[in-house]
C-alpha cells in the first residue's frame, strides 16, 4: 500500500478555532492584525485582471447537492495556529479589466514573455499529481456542486484518528482533478492546502498551492500560501507572491514580506527602511519584528547578527515557528504545547531540525500518516551516526537494526519487543509502523507468541500480502485472524456466522472489537445478507441508520465520485480516537470506499479498527 506521496512531494517536514493564518505579530495599540475575514467584516476585494483565456473551468454548472451534514466545530484549543478561511463565496472576485498603469510595457504582453501560453496552467484541472503517479482520477468529483464541496473541506476538523483514512485524505487532496462546478480552481486549491495545513501535510499543502500559477492567484490562495511558506520554513516562497499580494490580499504579513525579500534577494539598503517603517507604524514588534530582521540578515552582504529571546512569548503562531525554522532558531518545547497538534507534524517535515529533535514528532507523524514508515526507518537510521543525538535514540536505532538485520530471529523478535515498551506493553501505533518491515521477515512459526502485534505492524504499513501468509499459524478468534480476515486482498469466501461468533475481541474493548469485525466484514462484503441481519441484531449494530450524512455518502458512491466518497468518509471519522466512531459509520465508509474503486484503502481501514480500538 503507498503510505507517502511520490518522490515529488516527499521532502524532510485544525476545523476549531485556530488562531493566526496571517502572523500574529506585536503591536502597541488595540489594532486587528488578522486578514479580511477573520473577526471583522470582509472589504471589498481589489478588482483583479482577467485571467488568460482557458484558465477558468469549463465544465457545466452542475446540479447543487444536498446539504452536507453540518459537523460540529471542534472547540477551541489554547495555542492553535489557524483559523478557517473566511465565510465567502468562493470565485466571486469581480473579474474587471485591469487598471491602468503607467508602465511603457503592456503587463500582459510582458507575461507572455515570462510565461508563454504552452506553459500555462489551466484552473480547470488542479493538483500536483496524476492518477498514473497514485492520485485518483481526474474525474474524481463528478458533477459535485464545488461549494458543497469545498464547505465539507472547510468544515472537517483534522487531524483524524485513523492513519489510513489520513492517508487516502491526502491522496485525494492532492490529486489532478477537474475543477467542480460554481467554484474557482484557484480557490478550490486553497481549500486544499488549507486543509492539508490542519492534516500537518505541509509539503503536500505547498505543493497544491504552487500547482497555480501565480497571476491566477485569489485572495484566498494568497492567504494559505504565506501559511504553507510559514509551515515549510520557506519565507523566500513569499518573494514571488509579494507584490500580487499587496494588491489584491493586503496584510500585515506581506508587509514584512516585503523586507524580508528585500533582503533575501542581497538588497539590504532597500530592506532597512522597510523594516525601519514597519517599526515606526506598529506594523511589528518584539519577536515577531526580530525574526523578520533575522531573515534580512540571512540574505547575502545582510551583516547584522539578531539574537532571539523567547521571554515573555506566550504561545506559538505560524509566522514564529516559520521564521524559526528558517533562520535555525530553536523554538523552545514549552511553546509547542500552545499550538496544534500539526505543528508537530510541520516540525517533523522540517528540515531544519537536528535529528535527534525531530524522532519524537516524527513517530506522532508517522502514526498519524504524515511519515511512511521507511521514512521513519531512515531517520533513525540517519540519527544513530549523528554525534549530537541522544543516547536514548541511538538505543532505540541499535535495537531497529537488531530488528531488521541480526540473524538470529529470537534476537530481532527481542529487540521488537524492547521497541514496542517490554513484555505485555502495549506499543504506541507509531512503534508498530516503525517496525512494520522488520516483523514482515520473521517466520511466523517462530512468533506465534507475538501474532497479534507483528500483524497489526505490517498492516499498518500495508504489507497486507504478507500478513495474509500468518493466517496459517494464528489461532481462529485472535486479532490477528480478524485483522487478516478483514486486510487480505486474495480472500476467496465469505466468512459464515459461526465464524465471525469465534473472535472474542482479543486485547482491549473486546465487544467493540467484535462490533468493528462485523461492520468490517459486512462492509467489505464478506458475509452473506442473513449473517449481516442475524450479527447486526444480536451486536447491537444499527447498520440500516438513515440520515443526513449516510445519504450524502450513499449518493456520492452511486455516482462513482471518489473524491467526494473520501471527504464525507472522513467527515463521518471525526473523533477523538478509534474507540468514540461508532462501527455502523466504519461500515458505510468502508461500503462507500469500496464501492468506487478504493477497496485496498478500505481494508486497511477496517484492519486499523481492530488493531486501535
Amino acid at each position: 500500500m503507498r503510505t507517502s506521496l511520490k518522490a515529488s512531494l516527499a521532502a524532510a517536514v485544525a476545523v476549531g478555532a485556530l488562531v493566526a493564518l496571517a502572523p500574529a505579530i506585536g503591536q502597541d495599540r488595540p489594532e486587528s492584525i488578522l486578514p479580511p475575514g477573520f473577526g471583522e467584516p470582509t472589504p471589498a476585494p481589489a478588482p483583479r485582471p482577467t485571467p488568460p483565456a482557458g484558465t477558468q473551468p469549463t465544465r457545466p454548472t452542475g446540479q447543487t447537492q444536498p446539504s452536507a451534514p453540518q459537523p460540529t466545530p471542534a472547540p477551541a484549543q489554547p495555542g492553535a495556529m489557524i483559523q478557517p478561511l473566511p465565510p465567502t463565496t468562493p470565485g466571486d472576485a469581480p473579474l474587471v479589466p485591469p487598471v491602468a498603469t503607467p508602465a511603457p510595457v503592456d503587463p500582459a504582453v510582458l507575461a507572455q514573455y515570462e510565461m508563454p501560453a504552452s506553459a500555462r496552467r489551466s484552473l480547470a484541472t488542479v493538483g500536483p499529481v496524476t492518477a498514473s503517479e497514485g492520485g485518483l482520477d481526474t474525474d474524481a468529483f463528478g458533477e459535485a456542486d464545488g461549494q458543497y464541496v469545498e464547505t465539507l473541506m472547510r468544515r472537517l476538523s483534522a487531524p483524524l484518528p485513523s492513519r489510513w483514512m489520513s492517508i487516502l485524505l491526502r491522496r485525494a487532496l492532492v490529486s489532478h482533478v477537474d475543477t467542480p462546478s460554481r467554484t474557482n480552481g484557484a480557490d478550490f486549491a486553497a481549500e486544499r492546502a488549507w486543509l492539508l495545513l490542519r492534516m500537518g501535510e505541509s509539503v503536500a499543502a505547498r505543493a497544491v498551492a504552487q500547482n497555480v500559477d501565480t497571476d491566477n492567484y485569489t485572495p484566498k490562495l494568497y492567504q494559505v500560501a504565506m501559511n504553507t511558506a510559514l509551515a515549510t520554513g520557506d519565507p523566500a516562497g513569499l518573494c514571488p507572491l509579494v507584490t500580487g499580494a499587496m494588491r489584491y490580499a493586503p496584510a500585515r504579513g506581506w508587509t514584512m514580506a516585503q523586507a524580508m525579500c528585500a533582503g533575501l534577494s542581497g538588497n539590504p539598503a532597500q530592506a532597512s527602511p522597510l523594516i525601519a517603517t514597519a517599526k515606526r507604524r506598529n506594523v511589528a514588534s518584539g519577536v515577531d519584528l526580530l525574526l523578520a530582521q533575522k531573515v534580512v540578515g540571512a540574505g547575502a552582504q545582510g551583516r547584522q547578527a539578531v539574537t532571539i529571546e523567547w521571554d515573555g512569548v506566550d504561545r506559538l503562531t505560524a509566522w514564529r515557528f516559520g521564521l524559526a525554522m528558517a533562520t535555525g532558531v530553536t523554538v523552545p518545547d514549552e511553546l509547542y504545547g500552545t499550538a496544534g497538534q500539526q505543528v508537530k507534524y510541520w516540525q517533523a517535515l522540517s528540515p531544519s531540525v537536528a535529528l535527534g529533535d525531530r524522532l519524537a514528532p516524527a513517530e506522532a507523524a508517522a502514526g498519524q500518516g504524515v511519515l511512511s514508515s521507511a521514512a521513519l526507518v531512515d531517520l533513525y537510521a540517519a540519527a544513530a551516526t549523528d554525534d549530537d543525538t541522544q543516547s536514548g535514540a541511538t538505543a532505540t536505532a541499535n535495537d531497529l537494526q537488531t530488528a531488521y538485520a541480526d540473524r538470529n530471529p529470537d534476537s530481532r523478535l527481542t529487540a521488537m519487543r524492547q521497541l514496542w515498551g517490554g513484555a505485555n506493553a502495549r506499543p504506541s501505533y507509531a512503534r508498530l509502523v516503525l517496525t512494520a518491515r522488520a516483523a514482515s521477515r520473521l517466520n511466523p512459526n517462530l512468533a506465534k507468541a507475538d501474532a497479534d502485534l507483528l500483524v497489526a505492524s505490517m498492516l499498518s504499513a500495508g504489507l497486507d500480502r504478507t500478513a495474509a501468509r500468518w493466517l496459517g499459524s494464528v489461532p481462529a478468534g485472535s486479532d490477528a485472524w480478524a485483522m487478516i480476515m478483514l486486510s487480505d486482498p486474495d480472500a476467496y469466501r465469505r466468512l459464515s456466522y459461526s465464524d465471525l461468533a469465534s473472535y472474542t475481541g482479543g486485547e482491549g474493548d473486546s465487544a467493540l472489537k467484535q462490533r468493528m469485525l462485523f461492520a468490517g466484514l459486512a462492509g467489505l462484503g464478506r458475509l452473506n445478507q442473513g449473517d449481516i441481519e442475524r450479527a447486526a441484531q444480536s451486536l447491537g449494530v444499527r447498520i440500516g441508520a438513515d440520515n443526513a450524512w449516510t445519504r450524502a455518502l450513499d449518493r456520492a458512491a452511486r455516482d462513482g465520485q471518489a473524491g467526494t466518497v473520501v471527504l464525507l468518509a472522513a467527515v463521518g471519522m471525526q473523533a477523538g480516537s478509534w474507540k468514540d466512531i461508532p462501527p455502523e459509520a466504519l461500515y458505510r465508509i468502508v461500503g462507500a470506499l469500496r464501492g468506487v474503486g478504493l477497496g485496498g484503502e478500505a481494508r486497511m481501514i477496517a484492519a486499523e479498527a481492530i488493531a486501535r480500538a
